[in-house]
């Protein structure tokens, strides 16, 4: 990596000129010196950005093995050992396909990544289909939402043609959640392909994107991480959204008016087909999964798990392509200090602290250290599915994402904690240690669903993504790292990481996770709650009015 000058912003150097605190106890020098060191082995160049499936990440996965072990943790993978190999499939387009769309007015020809786009299959080498259209408005199917579009609307075996975006005045994770949902609605409902339209007065997307490699979990049974089993996504061109409604009884552009005036646009047949030939190739490899197993003591509670996890992996090495213009000595590696070394460490620390408590507690914990978070929460979702304990036994998840030890944080966002009883939890917790709870500053982004503790919350397991707040100058860090930072191989060591600061992000992982495995009652969803209501039907509440 080029060396270079480190960019320190005025407001880092403003909190930097703070009284300084107190000089470090012998305990939080024991927790500073083993987060650095996790971090330090993690983010270094040498593991070339921890990609999935990558030896960086092989090595960092035997890295977190290597500590499980000498804390005396037991193995929780497979056949007694430290891991679960996640078995992973990219699936590419193998020649250039052909589309072709049939209307009254005959039949064309689309030109490849100009009109069209398909995305690359994972279950089917070769697609051969021709399917009549139907527009389904949103194409969503939520009964507890009251969101119908799929109501006297055949289409079985046709490729459906969906708004997307959700209507207007959903709480932003709830319709984050129902619009990750519109291609399961369409196979559900027996349709066989999708192709998604912009839902604004603007046309918008890119076409070419629509055939990127496809990258997903495939079990040996053949199942894979993308539930809906459609034979079909497309992309189509702005020109040729406009298109295919052509004859319809109404016109895109009418539709879109509607969605800007907050009208629901109903179904109905278009009247054209489309058919297409198309070959996808397929590279499978694998990754793991590392995860340690604290036994509980409680003859009966010892059989329910609590989950810590934070995923391991990051994005590799700049491709190439994209450093050419850059000339010799870029620094090309995704180092992910923060995203997410730095939640790994945290974790470990957790781990250290339970053992060195001498302490067992009373339900078991599971320690995971997760790949493919940032393929789309591809180890996460497959360890969910394949859970290696009794799915029923899992009482709740945290998930340790980046948390950004570059202030002296005095609040933490727990996000999904609103919806279960680890909202109070957490506040008693970090109370223990002076550290406040804040609400979600950023709604808009609908984090809740974005990380690898969702992929639990669709199993009915309450759950929270944990990070550092934006109180005490956190906020403009925040910004600051999100703008400039973020995703980029500016996040290596080089940073103005304040190991005081993660070791005690340490410390209130474990305060949270103690707290969560020797309460009696488990983690509850309130009463009420969409994704307790959508995910737990039958499973018993808890007031949010309880002490």
């Amino acid at each position: 990596m080029r060396k270079r000058l480190a960019f320190v912003p005025l407001y880092l150097l403003l909190v930097g000129a703070a009284p300084a605190p107190p000089a470090p106890t012998p305990t939080e020098q024991i927790a500073m010196a083993s987060v650095r060191a996790h971090v330090e082995f993690l983010a270094d160049d040498l593991l070339e950005g921890r990609d999935t499936g990558s030896r960086g990440h092989a090595i960092a996965a035997r890295y977190v093995a290597s500590r499980f072990r000498e804390m005396g943790l037991e193995p929780g993978g497979t056949n007694g050992s430290w891991f679960i190999e996640v078995p992973l499939r990219s699936a590419t387009t193998a020649a250039t396909p052909t589309v072709t769309i049939t209307t009254p007015g005959g039949t064309q020809s689309l030109r490849w990544a100009a009109d069209v786009t398909l995305r690359p299959s994972l279950t089917e080498a070769h697609r051969a289909l021709t399917a009549p259209l139907v527009f389904v408005g949103y194409g969503l199917d939520e009964p507890l939402l009251g969101l119908d579009d799929y109501h006297d609307i055949d289409v079985r075996g046709a490729i459906v043609v969906a708004l997307d975006g959700t209507p207007n005045g959903l709480p932003t994770e709830i319709a984050a959640h129902v619009g990750s949902t519109r291609a399961e609605a369409a196979a559900r409902h027996g349709a066989v392909g999708l192709i998604t339209l912009a839902g604004t007065g603007r046309d918008r997307g890119d076409v070419a994107s629509g055939a990127r490699p496809a990258t997903s979990w495939i079990d040996p049974a053949g199942r894979t991480g993308d539930s809906s089993g459609l034979r079909a996504r497309l992309t189509l061109s702005p020109d040729w959204q406009r298109k295919i409604f052509d004859g319809a009884p109404t016109s895109l552009k009418d539709i879109r008016a509607q969605v800007v005036t907050n009208v629901r646009p109903t179904g109905f047949a278009l009247p054209g087909r489309i058919t297409l030939n198309a070959d996808s190739s397929w590279t499978d490899f694998t990754s793991p999964e590392v995860i340690a197993r604290l036994p509980g003591t409680d003859p009966v509670r010892a059989s329910e798990n609590v989950v810590l996890m934070a995923h391991l992996d990051h994005l590799g090495v700049k491709p190439d392509a994209q450093t050419a213009k850059s000339g010799p000595g870029e620094d090309r590696i995704y180092n992910g200090a923060l995203d997410n070394a730095a939640g790994v460490a945290t974790m470990l620390e957790a781990a250290r602290e339970f053992v060195a408590s001498g302490r067992r507690p009373a339900r078991s914990i599971l320690f995971i250290a997760n790949t493919g978070e940032e393929k789309g929460l591809l180890g996460a979702d497959y360890l969910a599915a394949h859970p290696p304990v009794p799915p029923s036994s899992i009482v709740s998840v945290v998930d340790l994402d980046m948390p950004l030890p570059l202030y002296d944080f005095t609040d933490v966002i727990a996000f999904g904690a609103d919806h279960s009883t680890l909202a109070r939890t957490v506040a008693l917790a970090g109370k223990s240690m002076g550290i406040g709870v804040s609400p979600d500053p950023m709604p808009q982004e609908s984090i809740f669903v974005r990380s690898d503790h969702y992929s639990f919350v669709r199993r009915g397991v309450p759950a929270i993504l944990l990070m550092t707040g934006y109180a005490n100058g956190g906020e403009p860090v925040w910004k600051h790292f999100m703008a400039k930072v973020y995703h980029s191989p500016a996040d290596d060591l080089s940073q103005p990481i304040m190991w005081r600061s993660l070791a005690r992000y340490g410390m209130l992982n474990y305060a949270i996770a103690r707290a969560l495995a020797d309460d009696p009652a488990r983690p509850r969803w309130y009463p009420g709650d969409y994704f307790g209501d959508r995910f737990a039907p039958g499973e018993p509440r808890a007031s949010r009015l309880a002490p």
